[in-house]
């Protein structure tokens, strides 16, 4: 029973000395990180209020100890505690970043195999109408890979150029005018010192892709793709145009629009925006428009 009650004793100062460390570290930590002007503000306060309870001592006592503890150690522990916030924050900043990159893969690889079932398929068609057709698809996929490849590969959905991505476009176009024939024409009006300004991979073809999708293909007679781009003050502008069946098919909420948003919103927040039009005489007109920068490292 003695040792029992002994035992509850040892455990309540053990207590009692581990809550008055904690209690310690944070008063040492408060007044390593409290400005001076504050400080005097806090002792003013407790000067006060010890005269007016008459403990004017233990007010002047701890007006001292915190000014010895403030000019002794309290500059040395303000800088470990800033070090050690600026470490916690770089490490939330890598955490979110890393998870930038990963929705950004996902994002991306929701479009990648789109382009490449539909073509497979394509192709299997030709084979048993048109083997030599086949055979043109077939080169055209192999050229479009051998250039789409590195940048689907890019990490965190970047390093592309307008350049690169109009080429794409221009490859995947070649195997699109091979399925619809004379029902789809093709205009690039994009100037050549565009080029080398960067512009995210992949959202360019979805534009296309989604422009003959809901815009030409539902129309009889097809009609024109026309991809531009231009500069407006600090931003880039690039369009994807047609003139098919109209605005309301046309401008769904789809996952490659959706998809686009979503990567812009990742990639640039509220300095890039998806902008989507009707035209007056029909059709519609998609737009990215991001911050113009003339290269990848400018």
């Amino acid at each position: 029973m003695a040792a029992t009650q002994i035992n509850r004793a040892l455990d309540f100062v053990r207590d009692a000395f581990r809550e008055a460390g904690v209690l310690w570290w944070r008063f040492f930590d408060w007044l390593a990180l409290i400005e001076w002007r504050q400080l005097y503000l806090v002792w003013f306060l407790v000067f006060v209020t010890g005269m007016f309870v008459k403990l004017t001592e233990p007010a002047i006592w701890f007006i001292l100890i915190s000014f010895g503890v403030k000019v002794l150690a309290g500059g040395k522990r303000r800088a470990e505690l800033l070090a050690r916030d600026a470490s916690t924050k770089a490490d939330v900043a890598n955490l979110e970043r890393r998870l930038t990159e990963a929705q950004m893969a996902t994002l991306q690889a929701q479009v990648e195999p789109h382009f490449l079932f539909n073509t497979l398929a394509l192709i299997g068609q030709l084979i048993e109408t048109d083997p030599k057709e086949a055979a043109r698809v077939h080169g055209y996929l192999i050229e479009y890979l051998r250039a789409s490849l590195p940048q689907m590969r890019a990490a965190k959905g970047a390093g592309g150029t307008l350049g690169k991505q109009v080429e794409l476009s221009r490859a995947y176009l070649s195997i699109m005018q091979a399925r619809m024939k004379e029902r789809l024409a093709v205009r690039f009006e994009v100037p050549d010192f565009l080029g080398s300004s960067p512009f995210p991979p992949m959202m360019l073809q979805t534009l296309i892709e989604n422009a003959i999708k809901h815009g030409l293909e539902p129309k009889v007679a097809g009609g024109t793709i026309t991809v531009r781009a231009r500069v407006e003050g600090a931003t880039l502008c690039v369009d994807v145009c047609d003139d098919g069946v109209g605005f309301n098919l046309h401008a769904g909420s789809g996952v490659g629009l959706a998809n686009i948003r979503e990567r812009l919103a990742l990639l640039y927040g509220k300095d890039a925006e998806l902008v989507i039009e009707a035209l007056p005489g029909g059709g519609a007109c998609v737009s990215i428009r991001l911050p113009y920068r003339m290269t990848e490292d400018g």
